[in-house]
């Protein structure tokens, strides 16, 4: 006979449990206690330490409660509403609002008797609250799904409530009291959203425009600048003061260029750096905002573009223990993209590597980054003439400007150091008469160099909407095709444009010379020979050029002809 400690105790829906035959009298009490001694739901105590099947005692508390029981497998989770519930809350009570009806919100809980879950989600959310129950173990799978898709929530899935939150500066300054206008939320919530909608389309710069009628907003999406808003003209100073407040810049001085960071969170768990420029124009500030994603560092070589002969040969360049490899290419051809591929390739505990870049786009753990500074004195001649009295055994210079640094690039190169660095240039021969021209006597060229390695970036064709372009067999050939890959069946693709693309592109890719100085090269160096000589021997030893290089990415269906027209200039 029970004792009437245990009657007492036995109440709801332990009493139930008991009562089904789920558990003895006795267990149910002491389940009971301990779950109260350590402030844990019953139902929470009986799964996770109990050993008991969460569906059973969901059946069980249905039945005692009168309440529906829920199917939670065959609720999609992408169609939860905003329901002004903090993830706080979700967790602390492992109760989760599942959708509303006019003034009811209806929230999945697995022990009904706790109100406390109940009351403080109406008080968070405003609206009469009601349970709907659940198996306790497919409500815990479920918060943690959407919890940890949270931890990694794009920015464009975040209310406009968060948005105040998202842009991060160390200390922002104070304004004055002529700088009131700064601080108007709208401005603030306007150019927020530019910048999460720059991150959201992949966008590599953000242009801020000032006209004498208008104003305008262009992002660069694959290369490409594409005008996204026209803001009213009469927002210009608020607008350029609250960039500038966000990149700690002096929002009083419009007279001369300033330059600054900021970072812009884009999850929970991640963030991007932006570079601001400022210029004074005729009617304002131009601001432009360089996208600094440490993310694109992260890219391997075989990541790049490069057919396997071209990567085999850049691998093999990287290994060797001296020399010097340049990269060419214009500006935003991706060559600080590919620099860092081979960095990451090099990056061991075992060698030391230093890099002097202006600005550093890119942060590395394991390497040594130096912003050069001029007006501080710290030149990227300076920069390295300090690298070279700390025991280096990889050197990274972000470009190869004047005679200088030339010079001792060269130099680190010849002493048993590997130099890896940029020169802007348009294809391989003419980097290395360029290097003579700036005043590097031949001889060192010759004696230093290893490989040059010039680049462009092509937009990918949207796979989705790509389609075959008819183009006359008299054009394929006037392209470049040969005659037998046309009588082969040869299909080439243009671009179309969908909803999920930009104008048929979605994304880019490399397109790569690989020029190794093998022996005969280095004869022609010595001799000063001229870029179309040096051309002329790299074709004989079979060097893939540029133009060629576009047109596999072609035949591959990877990108159109005419994107390669547009960036090979020849």
């Amino acid at each position: 006979m029970a004792t009437p400690s245990t009657r007492i105790s036995l109440i709801g829906l332990a009493k139930r449990l008991a009562t089904d035959g789920l558990m003895t009298e006795r267990e149910a009490v002491d389940a009971s206690q301990v779950a109260a001694a350590k402030d844990m739901s019953l139902v929470a105590y009986l799964v996770e330490e109990g050993g008991l099947d969460a569906a059973q005692i969901a059946l069980c508390a249905s039945a005692e409660f009168g309440l529906p029981l829920f199917d939670l497998a065959a609720f999609d989770g992408e169609l939860l509403g905003p329901h002004g519930v903090s993830d706080q809350i979700i967790r602390k009570h492992r109760a989760l609002p599942l959708f509303r009806r006019g003034s009811r919100l209806f929230a999945a809980v697995s022990d009904p008797t706790d109100f406390r879950a109940l009351d403080e989600i109406k008080f968070s959310s405003g609206f009469s609250t009601e349970a709907v129950l659940v198996p306790h173990d497919k409500l815990l799978a479920l918060l943690a799904r959407l919890l940890a898709d949270q931890e990694n929530q794009p920015l464009d899935d975040i209310n406009d409530a968060d948005l105040d939150a998202l842009v991060v500066a160390d200390e922002e300054p104070e304004l004055g009291g002529n700088n009131v206008d700064v601080d108007d939320a709208p401005v603030v919530r306007y150019v927020n959203k530019l910048l999460l909608d720059a991150i959201n389309r992949g966008a590599s710069d953000l242009h801020f425009e000032p006209y004498e009628k208008r104003y305008r907003v262009r992002y660069r999406v694959d290369g490409l600048l594409r005008e996204v808003a026209a803001p009213p003209p009469g927002l210009a100073n608020r607008l350029s003061a609250r960039i500038k407040v966000l990149a700690r810049l002096d929002i009083a001085e419009r007279r001369v260029p300033q330059d600054g960071r900021l970072k812009l969170k884009i999850s929970r768990n991640r963030s991007v750096d932006l570079r601001v420029s400022t210029c004074p124009t005729l009617y304002g500030e131009k601001i432009v905002m360089r996208v600094l994603d440490g993310g694109a560092g992260m890219l391997k070589v075989e990541q790049l573009g490069f057919d396997p002969a071209q990567r085999e040969l850049f691998e093999e360049n990287l290994r060797k223990p001296y020399g010097m490899m340049l990269i060419t290419g214009p500006t935003g051809s991706g060559k600080t993209m590919s620099l860092y591929a081979g960095l990451k390739e090099l990056n061991q505990a075992g060698i030391n590597i230093s890099t002097a870049e202006d600005p550093v786009e890119i942060v590395m753990e394991g390497v040594n980054q130096v912003n050069v500074n001029v007006k501080a004195g710290l030149t990227f001649a300076a920069a390295l003439r300090s690298f070279l009295r700390q025991d280096p055994d990889v050197i990274l210079i972000g470009e190869i400007r004047d005679l200088e640094t030339a010079e001792i690039a060269v130099k680190a190169a010849q002493t048993g150091h590997m130099v890896l660095a940029t020169l802007h240039t348009n294809d391989a021969a003419q980097t290395i008469t360029r290097l003579m021209n700036m005043g590097v006597p031949p001889y060192n060229v010759a004696a230093a160099l290893n490989m040059v390695l010039a680049q462009r970036l092509a937009r990918r064709l949207c796979t989705h909407c790509k389609k075959p372009m008819d183009l006359p067999r008299k054009g394929l050939l006037r392209e470049g095709f040969s005659a037998e890959e046309i009588d082969a069946g040869l299909v080439i693709y243009e671009a179309v444009g969908c909803e999920r693309c930009t104008d048929g592109y979605k994304g880019r890719i490399g397109i790569y010379e690989v020029l190794p100085i093998s022996e005969e090269m280095r004869k022609l160096i010595v001799h000063e020979s001229s870029p179309h000589e040096i051309a002329k021997q790299a074709k004989i030893e079979g060097i893939i050029d540029l133009p060629n290089a576009g047109l596999e990415k072609v035949r591959e269906g990877i990108t159109s002809l005419s994107e390669i027209r547009r960036i090979i200039k020849e």
